[in-house]
């Protein structure tokens, strides 16, 4: 009778295993499928440690709480990390759009800037045209102060 029930624990946990460690979309979260691993484990520890104690029941028992507990927040924490990760991508990636939009923004303007007829006053200084700029429009921004 043991080795039947070691070959049944053996067997589930091994149908376990499988199928969380499937590369489809099996619809689990990280969390859920890191319990259910760590649980399969944990009955297949127990289920030896308890034979040889002499209470295999109470052995599967412990240990599918305890694989299934632990690896619950062992997934739960891998499964926060992979958010946080994404999240930061996501924020990188709108800052890179964000900089290549003002690049393209900044290379108009100049191919605008060399055009106008108001840069030709320049001087040859690159100040001079903000200073002019700045003097034609010195007074408009006096009326919000």
């Amino acid at each position: 009778m043991n080795k039947k029930i070691k070959s049944i624990v053996l067997g589930s946990c091994l149908v376990v295993a499988a199928g969380c460690s499937s590369n489809g979309d099996s619809g689990l979260s990280t969390t859920e499928k890191s319990a259910l691993g760590a649980g399969a484990l944990g009955a297949g520890l127990g289920a030896i440690i308890g034979h040889e104690t002499g209470n295999t029941g109470a052995g599967i028992a412990v240990g599918t709480a305890a694989g299934l507990l632990g690896g619950g927040l062992v997934g739960g924490q891998m499964e926060r990390q992979e958010r946080s990760t994404q999240s930061q991508e996501e924020r990188l990636r709108r800052q890179e759009e964000e900089i290549a939009r003002q690049r393209r923004e900044l290379e108009e303007l100049r191919r605008q800037g060399n055009s106008d007829s108001y840069n030709s006053n320049r001087g040859g200084s690159n100040s001079g045209g903000y200073q002019n700029y700045d003097n034609r429009n010195s007074g408009s921004n006096n009326q919000y102060y």
